[in-house]
């Protein structure tokens, strides 16, 4: 029976152009994630959408000088088009500044509140003399009181992934000028987050398949106790909120984004004409929802959103959050605010799709942080996608359709060496999917290699390019199985190298898609037709690594500085 999957993407801050970080943190294996089970045959929808309300985006339109709107709508143009450009395969891929998602935020924030599960209370903030307002979470940065960092902002340490409030900073100062603010007293409702302390602790001690980052993590954070917090800020770019007396204040971003997986599903049901098609996803106990996230966005998904979806009631608790930790651009990690960054928008114009694919899921910080680096980019494309898998693609195909008028030949009895290679595309098929679904995406990756690899040594075992010559018949035998080694290439490589995977379809003469065949090995049929074969992949100069190493710490167009 098909599962219904729910794969939950971070939502990205707007105020920017989207790096390399951003998307093998999150997005790469998400989209695995899902392109696998839809092969699969599983009911999957990915949803996610920019984060339009974050403080970075007015942080943005003050030094632009122009409204938060402006600058938000601007940048989500950009992610939502690169996206499209990487192959990523959302659902829906929408933004929070909808009437449709402020609705369900109020909705989520009347039932919660209507639980008693809020409580008003006076917060000491930091209060600009300079600007006359009060500065919320990120135009504030100080000292960490837990590891020492130095540029901790005023909601989280991106050091040690604390959450924070402005007034556990040491040496605070506001982002704007470097003024020091005084603290000034503020009304603000608060989620009663510590009534959930043990209901999330007996949840996350059962979740022993999570990552052990995720979960020793969520633990410890646990283990020290958990505090109300606040949910309103005095800032006025948001959702507002519906309690007579703010009307001055929105909903402070860290509560709002999150339901933003509840408003995007629940929208997607709405745009495919089945308003009540949420449900399957959020209400079936059957029903398996996962989070992709970066490791200093783990609190929010393992503590704070399941404490919400706790007190609305009803709603499924995430399955599993994937975290990934950071992926690092040579000493140090990928930065849009110090500019340190390979811009997505800037490779896109210079390489293909598939190759950056390619190297970040080979890269995937997994398990511990991980680089990227030109030399190992140029690397996996010369070496290993042009000389492994595309070349063995090639040759097959080009040997087949000049030596058999350019149809699948007829196989003859096949020996051992030939079972032992069909055997191996049986084996990467069931390699590939079990980890796959155990969000072990390098695994799956390297099995999928391990293929391509195996049908290099058989094809040099077999040289039916010599055999042609003698043996008709034993090289249309291994012409034969090396193309069905092929149509699995085709199979096990699709979720990571979706438009590859497509021209390899169609050159196998095959009907329909990838996507259409299911996770199998689609057995080509002789005497089928085949396409005139053209290179997958194209070996790239290395010239690139020092030009592009040049490049590192120059603005884009879109990131001006």
């Amino acid at each position: 029976m098909p599962r219904n999957i729910l794969v939950c993407v971070a939502w990205p801050y707007v105020n920017n152009a989207p790096h390399l970080g951003h998307i093998a943190g999150m997005n790469m294996p998400a989209d695995i994630f899902a392109r696998y089970h839809r092969l699969a045959g599983n009911n999957v929808a990915m949803v996610s959408g920019s984060d339009m309300h974050g403080t970075p985006t007015a942080l943005r339109a003050i030094d632009d000088g122009v409204t938060p709107e402006e600058i938000a709508g601007r940048y989500h143009e950009i992610w939502s088009n690169s996206f499209k450009q990487m192959d990523f395969s959302y659902d829906i891929y929408t933004h929070t500044h909808t009437d449709h998602h402020r609705d369900v935020v109020h909705d989520l924030f009347r039932v919660l509140d209507e639980k008693d599960l809020f409580h008003e209370a006076t917060q000491s903030m930091p209060y600009s003399l300079a600007e006359q307002r009060f500065l919320s979470d990120r135009f504030v940065e100080g000292t960490c009181p837990h590891c020492g960092y130095e540029a901790a902002r005023g909601d989280q340490c991106d050091n040690c992934s604390r959450t924070l409030d402005p007034i556990d900073l040491i040496d605070i100062r506001s982002k704007r000028d470097g003024s020091k603010p005084e603290f000034r007293d503020t009304k603000h409702l608060y989620f009663k987050l510590s009534a959930f302390q043990e209901k999330l602790e007996e949840w996350v001690e059962g979740k022993t398949g999570w990552r052990p980052n995720v979960r020793n993590g969520t633990l410890n954070y646990l283990r020290e106790g958990l505090h109300d917090r606040a949910i309103t800020r005095d800032i006025q770019w948001g959702v507002p909120i519906p309690v007579e007396g703010y009307e001055s204040k929105r909903v402070y971003v860290w509560f709002e984004a999150v339901m933003g997986y509840l408003s995007a599903t629940k929208l997607l049901a709405q745009e495919q004409g089945e308003p009540d098609g949420w449900k399957r996803f959020w209400e079936d106990d059957s029903a398996e929802t996962y989070y992709f996230q970066g490791k200093d966005n783990v609190s929010f998904h393992t503590i704070l959103w399941p404490a919400i979806l706790m007190g609305y009631g009803g709603l499924n608790l995430p399955t599993d959050v994937v975290a990934n930790e950071y992926l690092n651009l040579g000493d140090t990690g990928f930065s849009k605010s110090r500019g340190n960054a390979v811009w997505l928008p800037d490779y896109l114009e210079r390489y293909d799709v598939d190759p950056l694919r390619y190297y970040l899921s080979s890269i995937m910080p997994e398990t511990s942080d991980s680089e990227f680096t030109w030399a190992g980019f140029l690397a996996a494309n010369n070496n290993e996608l042009v000389a492994t898998l595309g070349n063995f693609v090639h040759r097959v195909l080009t040997i087949t359709t000049r030596s058999f008028d350019g149809a699948v030949p007829e196989p003859g009895d096949l020996d051992d060496t030939d079972r032992a290679a069909l055997d191996a595309c049986d084996t990467a098929l069931n390699d590939v999917a079990a980890a796959l679904d155990a969000r072990r995406f390098r695994d799956g990756l390297r099995a999928a290699m391990a293929l391509a690899q195996h049908g290099n040594r058989y094809i040099d075992q077999k040289q039916p390019w010599a055999t042609v010559k003698q043996d008709k018949a034993a090289a249309a035998t291994a012409l034969w199985t090396g193309l069905n080694i092929i149509a699995t290439l085709r199979t096990v490589f699709s979720p990571f190298l979706p438009s590859s995977c497509e021209k390899i379809h169609d050159m196998l003469g095959l009907a329909g898609d990838v996507a259409s065949g299911g996770w199998n090995r689609a057995e080509v049929s002789v005497g089928g037709k085949l396409a005139s074969p053209t290179p997958l992949f194209r070996k790239l100069d290395e010239s690139i690594v020092e030009e592009e190493n040049a490049r590192l710490g120059q603005p884009t167009q879109e990131n001006p500085g």
